[in-house]
């Protein structure tokens, strides 16, 4: 038998084991459901774990290097500095933040009523114009009224029958916010013990090499997600300073929103400035095109400036390449997907770069060492 072929049935027997097994798995819920409620309830504050370990891991070295004579900070006492600092802000930021949050959504209910009949009016005067009394509009009105009264109700339905999920997601994020300060001591505590465990299930011949490619693993996903995080405090503090100076209602917490948002390249801007969009129609149409004007503002100096000179430089992505992995990650896991989805490709491409100079390398070497 040619070669061709027995290695394409070699791969296909390969592939039906693993369909096999992926048929089985499907098959037995009683063994995998409690693996997958498991892994869903760990995921969500392994990562957020991850991402604030990186995004500190600087501070963290710092804190290290401190030295007074012979004194120097321990990893404990840095790991519990900086965990504690980080909660001490945070708490500090939600008490900071709520209260002007909630008063400016209290003045925005209460002008809600006013928009809807300012709104009501620019209607009855459009449909009393001669050229709109021409359509025979009139007919419609009883029609779009009754579909709007459907929506409204089911809007109340659907708030109503949502008051068990809003209970779950509010015990999921206590659980979120206690498990993830632990996780971040012991990984900031223990962090340099990992790379040499992993080191010790690989050969000893390789244990260099695998220790280089964690390093430079960790050294790509502290870069970006650092860098990352210094791009979206820039835009949440310029949209919320820029959202002050025009007036916009809920200033402060839409340029938040935004800040957040732009951890999505490209698509990021478009989903941060909607609710802004949606807050000025409801309240103040008029600052519609300063809220936008505020936008590619931001969105220039961020793009031009902070992007290229923070994170651009360490990724090394073409801008199509990014756009695939987007619109991929977007439709298998929605967001979450489009957030992850560039750091893990920065680590695979730096992982496949870094085995690919591995293996010229050791062809060179053994092409010098037949030529000897």
């Amino acid at each position: 038998m040619p070669k061709s072929y027995q290695k394409a049935l070699f791969w296909s027997f390969e592939l039906l084991i693993i369909a096999s097994l992926i048929w089985v798995c499907t098959q037995i819920n009683f063994v995998f459901t409690p693996l997958l409620v498991f892994v869903s309830v760990v995921i969500t504050p392994l990562i957020i774990s991850l991402f604030l370990y990186y995004m500190l891991n600087p501070l963290f070295r710092l804190l290290m290097k401190i030295k007074i004579y012979k004194w120097h900070m321990k990893r404990g006492i840095a790991s519990l500095v900086v965990v504690i600092g980080l909660v001490l802000i945070v708490a500090g930021g939600i008490s900071a933040l709520i209260p002007p949050v909630l008063n400016e959504l209290n003045q925005v209910i209460h002008w809600l009523p006013q928009a809807a009949k300012e709104s009501q009016k620019m209607i009855q005067e459009i449909s009393e114009h001669p050229w709109v009394r021409k359509l025979h509009l009139s007919t419609y009105y009883g029609q779009i009224n009754d579909q709007v009264s459907k929506y409204v109700r089911q809007i109340v339905t659907g708030l109503t029958s949502s008051a068990g999920t809003i209970i779950g997601t509010i015990t999921s994020t206590v659980i979120v916010a206690i498990t993830v300060p632990v996780m971040l001591f012991y990984m900031f505590k223990d962090g340099n013990r990992l790379v040499p465990s992993v080191q010790k299930l690989f050969p000893e011949n390789s244990r260099d090499e695998v220790g280089e490619l964690l390093r430079k693993m960790s050294q790509t996903l502290s870069s970006y997600i650092s860098g990352q995080a210094i791009e979206c405090l820039f835009v949440a503090i310029a949209t919320s300073i820029g959202y002050l100076i025009i007036g916009q209602p809920l200033a402060v917490a839409l340029g938040v929103v935004a800040g957040i948002a732009n951890m999505i390249p490209y698509v990021g801007p478009y989903i941060g400035i909607t609710p802004s969009l949606m807050v000025s129609i409801a309240v103040a149409p008029e600052k519609i095109i300063w809220v936008i004007v505020v936008v590619v503002i931001v969105q220039q100096i961020d793009g031009n400036i902070i992007y290229p000179n923070i994170i651009g430089k360490t990724l090394q992505i073409h801008p199509l390449t990014i756009i695939i992995l987007l619109l991929a990650a977007g439709n298998i896991a929605g967001i979450p997907g489009m957030i992850l989805c560039i750091p893990c490709y920065a680590v695979v491409k730096t992982v496949v770069t870094y085995l690919i100079s591995i293996y010229h390398l050791r062809k060179r070497e053994n092409d010098k060492g037949y030529e000897g």
